[in-house]
């Protein structure tokens, strides 16, 4: 069978079993996750063995430590994703879900009902976590799911896949649910992006290479974001130490990842005691940082600060430092250089909490907290299919809600339009 045709045959199965998918009961969808949190567990020495091949040849291709983080599968690693499909059988079924009612003056009753999306395809580098947790929020919210993950993760992501479909037999959850793509081969992906009669919608899932590449391959709509230039502003009436605290940790406890803080924003009132310190506690991490003029002034080993380090996504220990004038600089600086993913204020200030919450184009705006935080298990949606800085459909990290669409539902009485 020609790479054309596997691609077409796994498209068309996902297609067909829709509508079961659509109508299977929420006590048949919570019990399969359990039972697949429980079964990636039990075989964790099973998909070790197949992860420790993926590592190896991670190794022999001198992949980065950052990247060999993400693509192992430890024991936390793999507690961490059967926890995640157990957070996501906690939660309410979407499916079926009628969020408004209404009556028109003849009499009507209107409405609009959640239903699944239809059908999934996700594409995505190095994280073999994503393969269960995209597969157990496709499930939850009724939609069949195509997997397409990074060649250096190929025997994670088909073993993972394996011990999930496994347990969906068992339950009655019909084959075409949860599809892997078999190959390593790009042009998979390019033959899937091409089949919009069978898939509903794409999400991307890695470095804004991969995003940029799908966008301009797709056929079919695609819900994205192409990186995370995060913003902590420290506010001149912010708590210093707890500013230290969200800072550090922004910055330092992952580096690697879309939620960690780019740059810093700091008040020039509080600069001079604010950012010595803080500075002293990064360079202590390895954190390289480069500022502004003013910064510089402040901290005589920051490198200089070029206009690219402001929309610079680093995911590296790496910090671009910025002194402004108040609230309104830091808006108006996060508004021109920002990437609407995360931005965080840290002040003691009601009203400036509140300008920022409402001015802030971002899909993620926090008070007094790590942008760390901007992640789907974090933020209560048991895991994320992904984060979307697009606004259409979804804004910010993406749960089981936000992997369904809504119709009108219309009740009438024998009323007929003249």
């Amino acid at each position: 069978m020609s790479l054309k045709n596997e691609i077409l045959q796994i498209a068309r199965k996902a297609k067909e079993d829709c509508q079961v998918l659509a109508n299977l009961s929420t006590s048949t969808k919570n019990a399969a996750l359990e039972g697949m949190a429980e079964a990636l567990i039990k075989s964790r020495a099973k998909l070790k063995k197949a992860n420790a091949i993926d590592l190896a040849s991670a190794r022999k291709a001198g992949l980065s430590s950052a990247m060999i983080d993400r693509l192992t599968l430890s024991d936390s690693t793999l507690r961490g994703m059967a926890e995640s499909l157990k957070a996501v059988a906690l939660l309410p079924d979407p499916v079926g879900e009628v969020t408004r009612m209404w009556t028109r003056p003849n009499g009507l009753r209107v409405g609009k009902m959640r239903i699944p999306l239809g059908v999934i395809g996700m594409i995505y580098e190095s994280r073999p976590n994503v393969t269960s947790d995209a597969a157990g929020l496709c499930l939850k919210a009724g939609n069949a799911v195509i997997l397409r993950g990074g060649s250096e993760a190929i025997h994670s992501n088909l073993a993972i896949a394996e011990v999930l479909r496994a347990v969906g037999r068992r339950h009655g959850i019909p084959a075409g649910a949860i599809q892997v793509i078999p190959t390593t081969s790009r042009q998979a992906v390019e033959e899937m992006l091409q089949l919009e009669e069978y898939i509903d919608v794409i999400i991307p899932r890695g470095g804004e290479d991969l995003i940029r590449f799908v966008v301009s391959r797709s056929k079919i709509p695609v819900i994205k974001h192409y990186k995370g230039v995060c913003h902590v502003f420290v506010d001149a009436s912010a708590d210093l130490k707890m500013a230290q605290t969200i800072c550090y940790n922004a910055k330092v406890q992952r580096p690697g990842v879309c939620n960690a803080m780019e740059t810093l924003l700091v008040h020039r009132e509080i600069a001079p005691r604010f950012l010595p310190p803080m500075a002293e506690k990064f360079r202590a991490a390895g954190v390289e940082q480069r500022g502004c003029p003013e910064t510089k002034r402040l901290l005589k080993f920051a490198k200089a600060a070029k206009e690219a380090d402001w929309f610079a996504e680093y995911l590296d220990l790496i910090l671009a430092v910025r002194v402004v004038g108040g609230l309104d600089e830091a808006i108006a600086h996060i508004v021109r250089y920002g990437s609407s993913h995360t931005d965080s204020i840290v002040t003691q200030d009601y009203a400036s909490a509140q300008r920022f919450l409402k001015e802030v184009p971002s899909s993620t705006v926090l008070v007094n907290a790590s942008t760390r935080f901007s992640d789907g298990f974090e933020l209560g949606l048991g895991a994320e299919i992904g984060i979307s800085t697009t606004k259409l459909h979804a804004f910010g990290p993406m749960g089981v809600e936000d992997l369904t669409t809504s119709k009108f539902i219309v009740y009438g009485s024998g009323q007929i339009r003249t």
